[in-house]
């Protein structure tokens, strides 16, 4: 057996258990191992039965003297049993668990762990934690016992038995960690430090175990990252695309006067960053991250024509048909006038040849029957939302030996901690919007029961509105039983509060043409009220748009929910986002208040991060990113100290192969996973 192995290469886990083990993602005996315990019961107070206090924790190791099932005449049923030491008897009891009189043995001496309470006026063990006195070590009692997250069919006490059996199975647990690192930290070795983590002999032991491995987990994911920069940097080479002729940089310049709008300071200056990667012959890798209206299409624009000076193409990927639209209108009336050939490439676009010096498109442009010359820049709008395989494909569109450069972007903000980690192969540029952009958008989280009164209010406004669900059609899964759905929504909607308005539905099963002719209704004033999915987060623009009311607010990220709120008040208008829960938990109601607190993109995600953690809101699946078990995002100095020693251990990593080869075994654990 090996931390590679099967989990069902553990004695005693047959198919049953490895089939209720993959539901806690547990497939290896490394994951087993892997799998901490988030708290401990203390059982380590040893007592006689004399001393005994009622509602006390603790254990004592006694002798069974009697055990029976009893049937009442009420048609209860329950377990008794008696245990006795040298100073005294106490009563044990279980309550239809008629089954544990069999695993029992009178005459035996056990442990028995648990509260006392009392029954029929006498103290009393109710369920407690039993194992035999000679059975070998204790793992549920007389200690601390770790408590595991659990899964029906899956208790605590089967995976401290199986985890205790592994730990003492004689597998070979080998150190990985640079000596200097352990030295560094203090840190236990790798087999002290998981018999510590599970089976701690005092709570002040498991914090800073637990700290090894929180840092393992960033140190192996920062060591992954500095691979995959030093992999970009250095197997993959593209046509620099130099800017700095004086005639290419008066075109420039003429451009950036052109526009209807002035540059802000930090457009110029990720203008800038991207202009000097643009020149490089390692292929640029560049995040342009932004809250929403703060000009990231300003910037792909200046970036696109810089591409075009040069001789070369850019494609332009956005996440949903509406956007890829929405650009190619924004691009041609940019473009047109200069010469440019914008075109558009979608689902239903298929008989273009690709011969333009722009091609705006959606996922589509992955499967261009034809191979394109000259591709110098690829632009991938809200990055997220494409999986590590699909922009792999984009780079390789090109017939050129060299990889275009690729620009990459976002109006989910990044906090700090997820650039140093999920985000540390990428160079990245933040835009901010300046004083004067910012929008003026009121935001209220309110209660159900103020529903008829804010759906009344709406009306009045008579303001272009839109209400947004999370789902299209109606769930029959009880967990999301109260979740809202478009379709029933925009029928409610149409017979009730809004009867005799003109209401539009948008949803992601519509077709494009659908879509499209839906959005343009709502543009020009023909809808007033548009009920639609999450389809409208990404970028969609209705400068008169004013009000937004939020269905189901609980299911969103707080970054997303601002993202949503950002389609209204466009205009400069002042924008109103009405925003319902669809539970009453009150967990909820004090995070969505954080909306109403914050209008800054970068201050909502940072605040997500510390209630949610990175969950999915970062796309983190598609990274090929684990999600961390022990390592929390909070702590910024362990980062910080993880990623200088990952910098600092892979400039030198074949000098330690044993951290070389569990690089490795991470590695291949991710592509088999994928």
């Amino acid at each position: 057996m090996q931390l590679t192995s099967p989990v069902s290469s553990v004695p005693k886990i047959g198919p049953k258990f490895t089939y209720l083990l993959g539901k806690l993602e547990i497939k290896t005996v490394e994951d087993l191992l892997y799998h901490f315990p988030f708290r401990y019961d203390d059982y380590s107070q040893v007592k006689l039965i004399k001393d005994l206090i009622i509602y006390e924790i603790c254990t004592v190791k006694a002798t069974l003297e009697k055990i029976e099932n009893i049937f009442t005449k009420t048609g209860k049923k329950f377990t008794k049993a008696i245990i006795s030491d040298e100073t005294g008897k106490v009563s044990i009891l279980w309550f239809n668990m008629l089954f544990i009189k069999n695993s029992l043995e009178v005459g035996k001496t056990y442990n028995v762990s648990g509260k006392i309470n009392s029954f029929n006026n006498k103290l009393s063990f109710i369920s407690p934690e039993m194992e035999e006195l000679n059975s070998g070590k204790s793992t549920s009692t007389g200690r601390l016992v770790p408590i595991y997250p659990e899964t029906s069919g899956i208790s605590s006490k089967w995976l401290r038995t199986r985890i205790n059996d592994i730990l003492h199975s004689g597998l070979v647990l080998e150190e990985f960690l640079p000596k200097e690192v352990l030295n560094k930290y203090n840190f236990k070795v790798f087999e002290d430090a998981l018999n510590t983590f599970h089976f701690p002999n005092s709570l002040f032991d498991a914090p800073h175990v637990k700290k090894r491995f929180a840092y393992e987990e960033f140190f192996l994911e920062l060591l992954r990252i500095e691979q995959k920069k030093f992999e970009w940097e250095k197997t993959l080479k593209s046509t620099p695309l130099d800017t700095s002729q004086a005639k290419i940089q008066k075109s420039i310049k003429d451009f950036t006067n052109s526009l209807p709008f002035t540059l802000s300071d930090s457009q110029v200056q990720a203008i800038k960053e991207i202009e000097i990667d643009l020149a490089k012959t390692t292929p640029m890798n560049r995040l342009l991250e932004g809250d929403v209206g703060s000009g990231k299409t300003a910037v792909a624009l200046v970036a696109s024509y810089m591409t075009y000076l040069c001789g070369y193409k850019t494609l332009y990927m956005a996440p949903t048909e509406i956007l890829a639209n929405q650009h190619y209108e924004t691009f041609k009336s940019f473009f047109e006038p200069l010469g440019v050939k914008v075109e558009l490439k979608t689902s239903t676009s298929k008989n273009l040849n690709s011969k333009g010096d722009i091609i705006i498109g959606t996922h589509a442009l992955l499967f261009l029957e034809d191979k394109m010359d000259k591709i110098g820049l690829i632009v991938v709008d809200e990055q997220h939302r494409f999986g590590v395989e699909q922009r792999a494909r984009l780079l390789a569109l090109g017939t050129h030996e060299e990889v275009p450069h690729l620009l990459t972007m976002t109006a989910t903000p990044i906090p700090r901690t997820l650039a140093l980690t999920i985000y540390g192969d990428l160079a990245i540029s933040s835009l901010i919007a300046p004083e004067n952009k910012k929008k003026n958008i009121k935001t209220w989280i309110l209660a159900e029961n103020k529903r008829n009164d804010a759906l009344k209010w709406v009306v009045e406004q008579d303001k272009p509105t839109f209400i947004v669900c999370p789902l299209i059609s109606e769930s029959e899964h009880e967990s999301l039983e109260n979740v809202k759905a478009a379709e029933v929504e925009y029928t409610n909607l149409k017979n009730g509060a809004f009867k005799g308005k003109a209401i539009g539905l948008l949803h992601g099963r519509m077709t494009a043409k659908e879509k499209q002719k839906t959005i343009n209704a709502f543009r020009d004033g023909e809808i007033k009220i548009l009920v639609a999915t999450p389809v409208i987060e990404v970028g969609v623009d209705i400068p008169d748009a004013t009000i937004i009311v939020i269905e189901s607010a609980e299911r969103y990220g707080l970054a997303s929910l601002h993202q949503l709120r950002g389609r209204v008040g466009r205009a400069g208008q002042v924008g109103y986002c009405l925003v319902f829960a669809s539970n009453n938990s009150r967990n909820s109601y004090i995070r969505l208040k954080n909306l109403e607190k914050y209008d800054n993109g970068l201050e909502l995600a940072e605040v997500d991060m510390r209630l949610r953690g990175q969950g999915d809101m970062y796309g983190t699946d598609q990274h090929g990113f684990k999600r961390f078990r022990v390592a929390d995002f909070s702590d910024m100095k362990l980062i910080e100290d993880s990623k200088a020693d990952a910098k600092k251990y892979f400039a030198k990593i074949d000098t330690y192969p044993k951290l070389k080869k569990k690089l490795e075994s991470i590695n291949n654990k991710l592509i088999h996973k994928s």
